[in-house]
């Protein structure tokens, strides 16, 4: 893995990542929204839960009652922007802004309530540059984060892990370029649950680096770059010297490094799965994406290639990774009758891993993804996949599909088709689709005794009225068909009102 990260650092000068949009210096974006769910089976049909940020309960019917808001302040004096002038700079001289954001969710249904924080984060900011404390949604990896089946490995499945996070939260320009070269990048470390199944005291770290090759308003862009996780520092009974992973400042440079640990002076605190392997589970994709900027549309192309071990570097998992394609209408105007504005095209395989067959010297095969010896509950986050909801955890499918031992997922080895599309009817009401077919084999250690293939679809609407000054109405249908998840239709039926207003730029000093 380290050769991988080595080769492609080499070739990229830069990193992008992915976060949310930064709010105008004073204003304060705030909403609340009231909503229930119903479904025919005690599940809830999949695209009515999957990359909902894990706010959405994935059992039962459910009252949901929502509200959020956050205020953005300009730190420094008034007249910093006043100074500037459209003629001097194509971008307006580096600010300090700091911002606070909450987001509130409780669910009540019959069986449980949950009271959730989604988010909650603080941060101060200097242009594009952030540092950021807390929990806030976020996605990682070059694709499509609405209408497709979510990044490989940071989908918006999961509730957002909090953390402290530094770096540039958007593409910017690099110095001397003509701004043909910006990077995006971030930097972070963080702390899962502690009431895991298997693990505890469990510590993340995540990175990623991204450059783009083209200037913003041209007609052809490139995109590279990588992304790389790490869980490590905690606890857990598996593979470890008395229950404790390798932890301190030492290993901590080996987790950021991803070099091996030195068995002649860690053998106090290694075993001989952190020597053969890397200290804490790795894994993260390797992105490609090209844009197109053309007349009538914009094309959007993109590839993520996996990577958990060593497999990637000598192109045994090759195969495995998603492929998608994001074509936007430029220019659309709604019309009274149906249109489309938006179509995502997406294929997703996890087949190979590499292989049936691992061996350290020569084959690097049965990578089971999101799956780790020593970190036995896996890349996830309150028994919620940090990744493509594609590959789901075992509480998910053990109704009807045996236990792969006491591992988080019985069902990685998958390949999805999948489209999402969106436009407008009637001018007001806005529409959304997300239609996905997947055959799943369940694990090389423990293979589904038949493929099973799933059907999950979903059709959302949502209507801006008039009521309230701008009441907004959202509904959506769901169905669930197939092998792997109960045959189940649901609904959703929800009303929001957006609070928004400009406030008077506040100042701190």
């Amino acid at each position: 893995m380290v050769r991988e990260l080595a080769t492609l650092a080499m070739l990229l000068s830069a990193l992008p990542s992915f976060a949310q949009p930064q709010p105008v210096a004073g204003a304060r974006a705030s909403y609340v929204e009231i909503g229930g769910l119903q479904s025919s089976a005690s599940r809830t049909p999949f695209w009515l839960q999957a990359n909902q940020f894990g706010t959405v309960p994935r059992t039962g019917s459910a009252v949901s009652i929502r509200g959020a808001t956050h205020k953005t302040w300009k730190l420094g004096r008034n007249d910093d922007v006043t100074r500037w002038r459209p003629e001097h700079k194509p971008n307006p001289p580096p600010k300090f802004q700091a911002s606070l954001g909450a987001e509130f969710v409780g669910n009540f249904g019959n069986s449980q309530t949950t009271i959730l924080l989604p988010q909650l984060y603080g941060a101060v900011s200097y242009g594009q540059f952030e540092v950021a404390v807390g929990r806030r949604k976020q996605w990682v990896g070059l694709a499509d984060s609405t209408l497709g089946t979510g990044s490989y490995i940071w989908s918006g499945n999961a509730m957002p892990v909090p953390m402290v996070q530094i770096g540039f939260t958007h593409f910017t320009d690099v110095p001397l370029t003509g701004h043909w070269l910006a990077i995006l990048a971030t930097y972070a470390d963080g702390w899962f649950e502690q009431n895991r199944q298997i693990t505890s005291e469990l510590k993340l770290h995540q990175k990623q680096l991204y450059g783009r090759l083209g200037k913003p308003g041209g007609h052809l862009k490139f995109y590279a770059g990588f992304n790389h996780q790490v869980q490590w520092g905690g606890k857990s009974p598996y593979q470890t010297i008395k229950g404790q992973m390798p932890k301190g400042f030492n290993n901590y440079l080996r987790v950021i490094t991803g070099t091996p640990s030195n068995k002649r002076l860690d053998s106090a605190t290694t075993t001989s799965f952190d020597n053969e392997n890397r200290l804490g589970n790795h894994l993260g994709t390797i992105d490609l994406a090209m844009e197109i900027d053309g007349k009538r549309a914009a094309w959007f192309f993109y590839r993520q290639s996996i990577y958990e071990d060593g497999s990637l570097y000598y192109l045994d998992n090759i195969v495995d990774g998603l492929n998608g394609i994001r074509v936007r209408r430029k220019n659309y105007r709604p019309r009274a009758g149906f249109s489309i504005r938006e179509i995502v095209v997406e294929g997703l395989y996890t087949v190979s891993q590499g292989g049936a067959e691992f061996e350290n010297t020569l084959a690097r095969g049965r990578d089971n993804y999101f799956n780790n010896a020593q970190v036995r509950d896996g890349w996830s986050y309150y028994d919620r996949t940090i990744g493509t909801p594609f590959i789901p955890p075992t509480t998910d499918t053990e109704w009807k599909f045996p236990r792969y031992a006491d591992s988080f997922t019985s069902d990685s080895r998958v390949w999805v088709a999948h489209v999402g599309m969106r436009g407008t009817v009637f001018k007001r009401i806005e529409w959304n689709t997300r239609l996905s077919y997947s055959a799943n084999q369940g694990v090389y250690d423990l293979p589904f005794r038949q493929v099973a293939y799933q059907f999950s679809g979903v059709l959302g609407l949502q209507w801006h009225t008039s009521l309230l000054d701008g009441l907004i109405v959202k509904g959506a249908f769901a169905v669930d068909r197939g092998d792997l998840y109960p045959n189940n239709i649901g609904g959703t039926l929800s009303f929001r009102k957006n609070l928004t207003f400009q406030t008077k730029p506040a100042s701190l000093r």
